[in-house]
């Protein structure tokens, strides 16, 4: 079954989920987080006309199917020049959520820290307070 993408609600709706898990489950919010803002990110790429590759033509360097830390230097490279400047301002900042990947959904216990997990939180909800302005 294919399912239509809204990257917006997608951004809120996993946004709210890590929120509510930050307590008592750390390491699944932090992945959480990323998930949001990297929805929110793409959210904002729509808003600003950008739009994802035909299957068919998709590559490595498509940010629409990218994940943090590559979407980060994706969008740092193929934003210049573009009217998107609050998604630049995010990705411009090294700290924007360093030490999340991907596979972050295999960790093992302990391994995420605490620290972190606050800072993608921060940074989630900024990126996410972001779509549409």
């Amino acid at each position: 079954m294919a399912y239509t993408a809204n990257m917006a609600d997608a951004a809120r709706r996993n946004l709210s989920a890590a929120n509510i898990l930050f307590a008592d489950h750390l390491q699944v919010a932090g992945y959480l987080f990323g998930i949001a803002a990297e929805c929110a990110l793409k959210a904002m790429m729509l808003e600003g006309r950008m739009k994802p590759r035909a299957p068919e033509s998709r590559d490595a360097d498509d940010p629409f199917y990218a994940h943090f830390p590559a979407l980060r230097s994706l969008l740092r490279d193929q934003l210049q020049g573009r009217s998107l400047s609050h998604v630049t301002r995010l990705v411009s900042d090294d700290a924007f959520f360093n030490h999340w990947a991907i596979e972050i959904r295999y960790a093992g216990k302990g391994q995420v820290q605490h620290a972190w997990v606050e800072r993608w939180r921060a940074q989630a909800q900024q990126a996410v307070d972001l779509i549409g302005t």
